[in-house]
């Protein structure tokens, strides 16, 4: 095939992608394109196996001659693409065996609140804050993205800040509202999160979006301009919100450790930790372990007592914060998803089986 027949192919699975409404499109050398809908793999059958030049082939219309440039020499490389203004994807293209495989992960083109997100309300409560470092956690596609984009879009419509957010790729885009909103890319606008970050400084931001904190440099950054009267939201790609403090941490060599953790607890706002579930109605729902840094949690991270933050978080429920085995029992009690899917999505099963069984 020629680079027409190529492109007529990608605007087939794209739009199979979008009608199927489905999260992710997988194209693999001798495998049928994939979906995934409803977090299940579903192969299309009525298309051709893929072959090694299919899938190079398709890659090399979706990317420009500097992404292309870049993938031959780091064997991956993260963009986004817009497809005919009907979705945008954020897409990794890799090898495999020698290779080239695609992930295409689609990005809605509206932006959902809070509640249409089906997300706790006390969310709202970050939208509303003026400094504070903020963690949206949990796996890969489990939603950390879209929550980021539901509070910035909140901020957009109901504050005049100045928000700059640090992407790799760029995947909601915003339109200015109340805000003026900057989105940089990666390797587009910026060559690396540390030096976007520290270049923010310079720039009179309100609020800073970090897509993905990947190392020491970018957390410390981060914490910093939380403690300078910023609003810093991020990503971590973590189980738990105890987990993400260790995480944050164990990044810090052990002579350093005892002052992020004093910089860490007066600067940390809260994080929530996400699960996508498959509901009994079809498509995905979301549980959420909520972490807001009280002065308890202020001291048991300054301490070095962070295997005690899931107690606070289970006798706080007065201040908003949600353990993940409440939120799972909650989505079983009100009949939205399986007792059997809950169990499999807990960090601890025992202690929901005996929540259940109350």
């Amino acid at each position: 095939m020629n680079n027409i027949d190529y492109k007529k192919n990608l605007r087939k699975l794209l739009s199979k992608s979008i009608e199927n409404n489905a999260s992710d499109l997988h194209l693999s050398v001798n495998h049928f394109p994939i979906l995934r809908v409803s977090g299940k793999l579903k192969r299309l059958r009525e298309e051709k196996r893929l072959k090694a030049k299919d899938t190079k082939g398709l890659t090399k219309v979706l990317m420009n001659e500097f992404q292309l440039e870049k993938l031959k020499k780091e064997k991956e490389i993260d963009f986004s693409y817009n497809f005919e203004n009907r979705a945008r994807f954020r897409i990794n293209t890799f090898y495999q065996s020698g290779n080239i495989s695609c992930a295409l992960r689609r990005i809605p083109s509206n932006i959902k609140t809070i509640e249409e997100l089906n997300l706790p309300p006390v969310l709202h409560r970050i939208s509303k804050a003026n400094q504070g470092f903020f963690l949206v956690t949990g796996p890969s596609g489990h939603g950390k993205s879209t929550t980021l984009a539901a509070i910035i879009e909140e901020i957009n419509h109901e504050r005049t800040d100045h928000v700059i957010t640090i992407e790799d790729p760029i995947e909601y885009v915003f339109e200015d509202d109340q805000s003026i909103i900057d989105q940089r890319e990666i390797n587009k606008d910026t060559f690396s999160f540390p030096k976007a970050l520290r270049s923010t400084f310079r720039q009179d931001p309100d609020v800073i979006m970090v897509g993905e904190m990947r190392d020491k440099e970018t957390i410390s950054t981060a914490i910093t301009a939380a403690e300078t009267g910023h609003l810093v939201l991020a990503t971590l790609h973590t189980n738990s919100a105890s987990q993400t403090i260790h995480r944050i941490v164990d990044t810090f060599p052990a002579e350093e450790q005892g002052q992020i953790r004093a910089q860490l607890s007066t600067a940390l706002l809260g994080v929530i930790s996400e699960r996508l579930l498959p509901s009994k109605e079809g498509g995905l729902i979301p549980a959420c372990e909520v972490l807001f840094g009280t002065s308890a949690v202020e001291n048991l991270i300054r301490e070095n007592k962070i295997h005690e933050i899931p107690l606070i978080i289970e006798t706080s429920r007065e201040v908003g914060m949600i353990s993940l085995n409440t939120s799972l029992a909650r989505l079983v009690e009100e009949g939205q998803v399986t007792k059997k899917t809950a169990l499999s999505y807990s960090i601890r099963p025992e202690e929901l089986r005996m929540l259940l069984e109350d």
